[in-house]
């Protein structure tokens, strides 16, 4: 039966032009019989995979160039702690640096320069979850003072999405019959499908400022929902 749905699914594909952030596909065929417009979701849930991290430096020096090399140097320390965890260099990417004055703001006084504010950033993915952690704190044992994530998701989640959409089918043919059985009908055909957003949201955990306790930093994968939303238009008789 869900080879035939697909199947169905389709033909309709190929016979309806998909309009780009089209909500509902454009019905070419003609009803003879009962319109029916159904909405479905399926949903099946899976481990995340990959984590995602920001992980950088900040600094504050006299002059511009001097906390732009203390950034520089502690920057070098970090990502050869990556290079040393096994994170690859495709893994890794530069994702900011600042450099901003700091000033000094006393009662009744004009703001006065105290010197320069120097941040460079990484976003890094994190293939092996488990560990993580640990990587984290090697990071701020080499220097790393900002850190912000994990957001948590699925590297490739086409095979999960694929198996969302068939659930997603099934469940509006299953009402479609539902409402047909009710009304004394039958359902003839589907005429139209198309999907409306879905996804796979992932968990995030924020962490800022971070300072080198005896605790070990800990990442929990959990699991992640990846969803699919269909409406379907099926002719009853």
């Amino acid at each position: 039966m869900m080879k035939s749905i697909m199947a169905a699914a389709l033909m309709i594909g190929a016979a309806i032009p998909a309009a780009a952030g089209a909500q509902q596909a454009t019905i070419s065929q003609a009803i003879a019989g009962t319109r029916l417009d159904v909405t479905a979701t399926g949903e099946v849930t899976r481990v995340p995979d990959l984590a995602i991290i920001s992980a950088g430096v900040q600094t504050r020096a006299a002059t511009a160039s001097a906390a732009l090399q203390q950034a520089a140097a502690r920057m070098t320390r970090v990502r050869a702690a990556l290079k040393a965890a096994g994170i690859a260099d495709r893994d890794i990417q530069t994702s900011s640096i600042n450099l901003n004055p700091d000033y000094r703001y006393e009662n009744g006084q004009p703001p006065k320069l105290a010197g320069y504010a120097a941040s460079n950033q990484l976003t890094i993915r994190f293939r092996d979850i488990a560990n993580a952690g640990k990587i984290i704190d090697a990071l701020v044992a080499e220097g790393a003072n900002s850190i912000s994530g994990p957001s948590l998701t699925i590297d490739k989640p086409e095979t999960a999405m694929d198996e969302a959409r068939l659930k997603a089918i099934a469940a509006g043919r299953a009402r479609a019959e539902t409402y047909a059985r009710a009304l004394g009908m039958r359902v003839v055909r589907l005429v139209a499908l198309s999907e409306n957003g879905g996804g796979y949201p992932g968990p995030r955990v924020m962490m800022q400022a971070v300072e080198r306790d005896s605790s070990a930093t800990s990442i929990e994968a959990g699991e992640q929902a990846v969803t699919a939303n269909l409406a379907m238009t099926f002719e009853l008789q």
